[in-house]
């Protein structure tokens, strides 16, 4: 580990650590991200078992994905209007509710049902359908909560990256134990422990103070004015514009994630313990690099090394759909994480730099539509995919277009090839809303 003092003069690697408000909310978030990590895993391989078909896989994405856009907008404004702390306890309630349901389901009695030719699976897809709407909410609420624990902004910088450290941190443990419990203890069992890490969750927000809402310029506008001033910001700001539809269309394209219980099964042949691993690769390299840039923060050339990441990120995605080899489909999947996560910072500095306190519910809203439900369309891509062209050829495709985009973007948008994160240099106003 890097000596902290020789990282950079004046640097606190651990500044965010330091606040216990902070630490409780990045460890509720840790145990949700794991909970919901193993009910993802559980979720597919007990569709793939039960129905043979990756299509099923893909429909699991966009199951989640509508209701999540639907209420998205809303959510925002919701969170620029009431305090964040009632909506993540409300939202994380009913996940909890929902992983209670899908335990339920892979009793003895919800095997029965679901075997039923009546319904068939169609009792998990409108659990799947139900948590989506939770999550809609809980995306702008959270995204807006955090910088409300910091008691400055210089800490903002650093929050952000240990946020980020601690979701890929959970993203590596949340896989292998979801793998591990249902090689050895069954499904019902890893939809329980998922349940129980949910309360948990609930109990740890619920210790941390509630905030009142940011002081907002003039009036409180309506939900129409509210989601209109919310747009009008994100489209005239290049910087964050060209940061999310570059997410949007590498995740929406490159992820070969949905697919990770087909290469598992039929090609790598490793089963579920082995699914757990390919599952928690992209986690362990997302989180050694986000550790790295808490001691070396991005600043010179910033947007410039987001390009290649990106561009790595869709070269890593062909190079494993073409891998036979359980090791090297390992670090070909750790590369993809080591990438993402400098993308991932990049794009939440950039957000929560540019956007004013009371204007992030809505712009989150923006971003967990662009990047947060392209996760789950990305997934039905891919399945969508993997049924016309099969699953390698289908990733190939996607890794492919990922690269495209990149070169598209550093064509077009010049301002983000440009950008330039040192903190000597004054950063651009935000339009005003």
């Amino acid at each position: 580990m890097p000596d902290p003092a020789a990282a950079r003069p004046g640097h606190d690697p651990y500044a965010a650590l330091r606040l216990p408000e902070f630490r409780r909310f990045i460890s509720a978030r840790a145990l949700f991200v794991i909970a919901t990590r193993i009910q993802g895993l559980v979720v597919s391989w007990q569709l793939f078992k039960l129905t043979g078909d990756p299509w099923k896989l893909g429909l699991i994405g966009l199951t989640e994905a509508i209701p999540s856009i639907a209420v998205s907008l809303y959510a925002g404004h919701l969170a620029d209007s009431v305090r964040r702390k009632n909506i993540i306890m409300s939202a994380v309630a009913v996940l909890l509710l929902c992983a209670g349901a899908l335990a339920l389901l892979a009793s003895p009695y919800g095997l029965e049902l679901l075997k039923d030719g009546r319904l068939g699976t169609l009792p998990i897809y409108a659990v799947i359908f139900v948590s989506g709407i939770a999550r809609g909410f809980l995306g702008p609420a959270l995204f807006s909560f955090m910088p409300q624990l910091l008691p400055d902004r210089e800490k903002l910088a650093n929050a952000i990256t240990w946020n980020s450290t601690t979701w890929q941190g959970s993203s590596v443990l949340g896989p292998v134990i979801g793998g591990y419990l249902i090689a050895h203890l069954g499904v019902a069992s890893a939809y329980t422990v998922s349940t129980v890490l949910l309360l948990l969750t609930l109990l740890m927000f619920g210790s941390i103070a509630s905030r009142p809402l940011p002081a907002q310029v003039g009036a409180r506008l309506d939900f129409r004015e509210s989601i209109l001033t919310g747009l009008q910001f994100i489209f005239s700001n290049q910087l964050v514009l060209a940061a999310l539809s570059l997410d949007l269309f590498a995740v929406l394209f490159g992820g070969a994630v949905a697919l990770l219980p087909v290469f598992a099964e039929d090609i790598l042949k490793v089963g579920a313990a082995g699914l757990g691993h390919l599952e928690a690769a992209p986690a362990v390299g997302s989180v050694l690099m986000a550790v790295l840039l808490t001691y070396f923060p991005l600043r010179r050339h910033a947007g410039r090394k987001l390009l290649w990441a990106v561009g790595g990120f869709g070269l890593a995605t062909i190079c494993f759909a073409l891998s036979r080899n359980f090791w090297l489909s390992l670090v070909l999947l750790f590369l993809t994480g080591v990438f993402d996560s400098v993308s991932v910072i990049v794009r939440s500095t950039l957000l929560h730099t540019f956007t004013p306190e009371h204007m992030k519910g809505r712009v989150s809203a923006v971003n967990n539509i662009f990047i947060g439900s392209s996760n789950e369309i990305g997934a039905f891509e891919s399945g969508a995919m993997a049924k016309w062209l099969g699953t390698a050829a289908s990733v190939v495709f996607g890794g492919s277009m990922t690269i495209l985009v990149v070169m598209v973007t550093a064509w077009r948008a010049n301002k983000l090839r440009e950008l330039d994160m040192t903190p000597t240099k004054p950063a651009e106003p935000a339009p005003t809303a």
